[in-house]
Parts: C-alpha cells; structure tokens; sequence
C-alpha cells in the first residue's frame, strides 16, 4: 500500500474528511480554515471524539464550485494589522487605531509580539465594506466629531470588548443546547463572577465542562498569560453585570432541559407520562437575540458602551 493511499484512509472517513485534508483540498491554511469555519464560511461538525473538525465532501465540492475559487474563499478570510488595514481603507494609522477604540472595527484576532504588545487583526473584506459605505465617508475623511474626540480622551478603547463580542457569536453558533449556550457566555466571565449566578456547586461543575477553553499566550501566571486574561474575559461592570443577567436566563433553561447531576440522582430526567421529550433549541435563534442586545444595535457602539478598561501592556 502507497504512503498516498494510507494518508488517504487516515484522512477520509465514509463521506467525511478531517480538517487538515479539508483545509488542503480547498488550498487554506490552517489558521485560514479556522476561521473561515468560525465565521460560517465552511460548514464543518465536530468529529466522534470531539477533539477536531470534519468536513462532508458535498461542501468540499459546494466550495470548488463557486466562482473565483480558491482565491475567493482565501481573501474573504484575508486578515491585516493596523498598517495594512490603514492603507486599505486609505487613512493614517492614527485614524484607523481611533475608529477601532470607537468600537467601529471589530478585531477578528489578536496576538502577543515578541514585546507583549496587543497586536490586532480585521478582517480585509469588512474594512472594505466600511469604506465603501457612503455613510461612513465623515468618519474616514472629516474631523473628528467633539463628542467622539471627548470619548476618545476618557481612554476608551472597545477593540478587546469587540473581540469577545466576535467571539460569544462564534461559541453561540458552535452550541447545540442551553447548557454549551449558557457555557459559551461563561467564558467571558472570571470564575468569581460565574459563582455569583451559579451558586449551586454542583451546577457549576456541570457548567464547566461546558466551558469552552479560553486562548492563552504563555505559560501560566507569565506577564503574557496574565495580559491575555484581562483580553479575554469581560473587565466592565456593565459588560460583566449584562453577561451575568444573560447567563442566569440560559441557566434557567439548561436546568428545565436538563437538571445538573448531583450524587443520588439521574443524570436525565424522563418527560410526563403522554409526553415528548423536549427538544433541544436552535442555537441561531438565540445567538442573533442575544448578540443584537449585546451589541446593542439600535443605538451603535460608541453610544452603548461606555470606555473600556485598558489593559495593561501597549496595544497596537
């Protein structure tokens, strides 16, 4: 048997293949194919183990098939940092760097350098669409209005809080029931906070394994490791007091789906006698409620959200 056929079994199962083949196939890179999968650009499910991706060859085909491919797929998860990102939309840096404080451009990623700087990324294909947008050509090419200036010399910067805005939409579309959605909003918050709603220890514990795993940059407890927290987990009073209210509502469905488990009781509860089993929500419906009043739309993001906390470190 050829190295080829072996790696082909490794890779493909029934009509299924693993996403580092999926990612070769559609010529991504890795962290490319990550992302396109987070922001729904691939359809991809979480394997048997659960430790990884996998990808139905029908979407492989359903992507090859599209016009402009590969390249297509390739720059719609195109991302850039502050200076390419400012040259995109043809504006200095400075500019660029005060309109992602405003909350207007939402950083996609972010990384540590090898200073521990904040470095942020965006998206290529959103900074365009917000260039191009007629409504935003004071923002791009006027003075800067007195109200956003004062708000900019309060030290406010949303791009943290932006991030993790991107990121609760990404759990929330990853979660299947009341429990992964109640889950995904608790890894914004610290554990102090989490204890505060869930007082019961045995819900807790249950939650926890719901808790998807947070990024980290460098060992525990280093200067790296430690800046990635504040990055990661809400550090606003009103940010953490509107995830706790929202973690309380899903609690209160995930125990009607399905009670925590404690010592002498059964893990599921069977439904009434005449009864059908409850089925589990969609995760979408939920996601776009709870992210239209997190972002708070119908008032924007510079008027919602007050100035964030600057964590410590330089950002860029």
């Amino acid at each position: 048997m050829s190295g080829n056929t072996a790696t082909h079994e490794a890779t493909t199962v029934g009509s299924w293949v693993t996403a580092g083949r999926a990612a070769r196939e559609l010529g991504l890179k890795p962290g490319e194919f990550d992302l396109a999968v987070d922001l729904g650009r691939i359809r991809a499910t979480p394997d048997e183990r659960g430790s990884g991706r996998r990808v139905d060859c029908a979407e492989l085909e359903r992507l090859r098939a599209r016009p402009g491919h590969p390249e297509a797929l390739r720059e719609s998860v195109r991302t850039v940092g502050t200076t390419e990102g400012a040259l995109l939309m043809g504006v200095t840096k400075d500019r660029f760097t005060r309109l992602a404080r405003l909350g207007l451009l939402a950083p996609t990623r972010f990384y540590l350098n090898r200073y521990r700087a904040v470095v942020w990324l965006y998206l290529a294909e959103e900074l365009r669409q917000f260039t191009a947008d007629e409504r935003n050509t004071s923002l791009l090419r006027g003075r800067t209005s007195d109200n956003l200036r004062g708000q900019l010399d309060t030290g406010l910067d949303l791009r943290a809080r932006n991030w993790r805005t991107r990121r609760l939409a990404i759990l929330l579309r990853r979660a299947t029931d009341p429990w992964s959605r109640a889950g995904a909003l608790a890894s914004l918050l610290d554990p102090l906070y989490i204890c505060e709603v869930v007082k019961d220890p045995y819900e807790r514990s249950h939650l926890g394994r719901f808790c998807p795993e947070r990024p980290s940059h460098g060992a525990p407890g280093s200067p790296g490791a430690v800046l990635t927290k504040t990055l990661v987990t809400a550090q606003d009073p009103d940010e953490i007091a509107w995830l706790q209210a929202e973690l309380a509502g899903l609690l209160a469905e995930a125990r009607e789906h399905r009670p925590a488990p404690r010592p002498g009781f059964a893990l599921h509860r069977p439904a009434p006698a005449g009864q059908a089993p409850r089925e589990p929500e969609r995760s979408r419906g939920v996601f776009r409620a709870l992210l239209a009043r997190w972002r708070g739309r119908n008032r924007g993001p510079v008027a919602r959200w007050p100035a964030a906390r600057r964590p410590g470190g330089s950002a860029r």
